[in-house]
């Protein structure tokens, strides 16, 4: 069989899968599940466009991985071929233990899971069907190899999982705030004391990448509407649990009543297959076809929040800088509560607040450091001329306030 395959990308063009391993990873279950997880959760309830998934993201950051490695190679750099492979799976992988709605299913049904540490197990998993050819990729992700530039490559303030979605996602958005010049940064990639560096010249295309960054955080991620949908999913969520712990019969495929059912802790989803058995069969259509019929369940808060949400009838969402003021929202809870005939618990799903952080460099973690002429490095945020680059190294704080738009 010929496994030499060319994929028409719509933000790259033609993508060549590079090497048979490669291919019979992309063909596995456990990858072809990332098909029916859009990379945007809710975001398409404001950017209609934004329906691309996570196997459309995984590809890209490989296809990055192949051309950075082709850079680094014209400079110098010894890259072996066993080296390329271990780096292009890593990227490949690097989202693999993405849920669907990853976080609003993080708060809800995965207490404390972190799709990085599934990602880790399902490539432990993969390794063992492989007969251990996945070993040096499980170390580049990791850290560990001995060459660290290419767990940079993988994972740091400059990966190439950061330039795909940065890029990608503002090409299904129609954001063009997002658009980078990844081109430009790959072609100005070096290595520097085992260490990826940019050089001198890359400067102002590194500023517009951190600045596209955060705007892209408040114009897509964090945009209130984008906010309010996947508030509106965690409250369905977390009733969906609470009524099927106490015994209520809820619709839900298989692998979605595993994890209504069943509390599972950290501990137990590591030591237990079926956890993880379960969690590769849930996709968006698991959650949505749910939905769908929970509006019509006799819980008058389930199925009030599943017409919120199919209807498009989301939450008012108000951010602001500081808190809001406690006896306004004891109000809008009185209000509510008088509404929709409500106790005091249950009006909890309706009026709440929360927190949101948007922090687009982190000068303490992994730095971004620009090569000078002299073969001296410093750091962006010194090198750069921008006077808000350093900002940028600050952590935004901004409170949210929901509530319904009927109030």
């Amino acid at each position: 069989m010929n496994k030499k395959k060319i994929i028409n990308d719509p933000v790259y063009g033609f993508i060549n899968i590079p090497s048979e391993i490669v291919f019979d990873l992309i063909s596995h279950p456990y990858f072809q599940r990332l098909r029916y997880i859009k990379q945007l959760g809710m975001t398409h309830l404001v950017y209609p466009g934004a329906l691309h998934t996570r196997f459309h993201h995984a590809l890209g950051a490989m296809h990055l991985m192949g051309l950075a490695i082709e850079i680094l190679r014209s400079k110098g750099h010894e890259i072996n071929r066993e080296e390329e492979e271990a780096a292009t799976i890593a990227i490949l992988l690097h989202d693999i233990g993405h849920g669907p709605f990853s976080h609003a299913l993080e708060y809800s049904l995965v207490h404390g899971i972190k799709h990085e540490d599934i990602s880790m197990l399902i490539m432990e998993k993969l390794n063992a069907e492989f007969d251990g050819r996945l070993t040096p990729a499980i170390n580049i992700f990791k850290g560990k190899y001995h060459k660290n530039f290419l767990a940079q490559l993988v994972s740091g303030q400059l990966d190439l999982d950061r330039m795909d979605y940065l890029n990608r996602d503002s090409f299904f958005t129609g954001v063009s705030e997002g658009v980078i010049s990844f081109d430009r940064i790959i072609k100005m990639f070096n290595v520097l004391d085992d260490n990826l560096v940019i050089e001198e010249k890359g400067i102002y295309s590194i500023e517009n990448f951190l600045i596209s960054r955060r705007l892209m955080y408040w114009q897509v991620y964090l945009h209130k509407t984008v906010i309010a949908g996947e508030m509106v999913l965690v409250k369905i969520l977390k009733r969906a649990k609470e009524l099927a712990v106490k015994g209520e019969t809820l619709f839900a495929t298989p692998a979605l009543q595993h994890f209504l059912k069943n509390d599972v802790t950290e501990e137990d989803f590591f030591s237990a297959d079926i956890h993880l058995s379960m969690f590769t069969k849930l996709d968006d259509q698991d959650i949505f076809a749910s939905i769908k019929v929970w509006r019509d369940h006799p819980d008058r808060i389930l199925a009030q929040l599943c017409k919120m949400l199919t209807n498009r009838n989301l939450y008012k969402v108000e951010i602001t800088n500081d808190a809001p003021d406690q006896s306004r929202v004891d109000v809008l809870k009185e209000n509510t509560a008088e509404f929709l005939k409500l106790t005091e618990d249950e009006v909890s799903y309706f009026v709440f607040t929360d927190v949101v952080r948007n922090r687009a460099y982190d000068a303490g973690h992994s730095n971004i450091n620009i090569l000078l002429k002299n073969n001296i490095i410093i750091d962006i945020a010194k090198a750069s001329d921008l006077s808000n680059l350093e900002s940028l190294d600050k952590t935004v704080k901004k409170h949210i306030l929901c509530y319904p738009r009927i109030i």
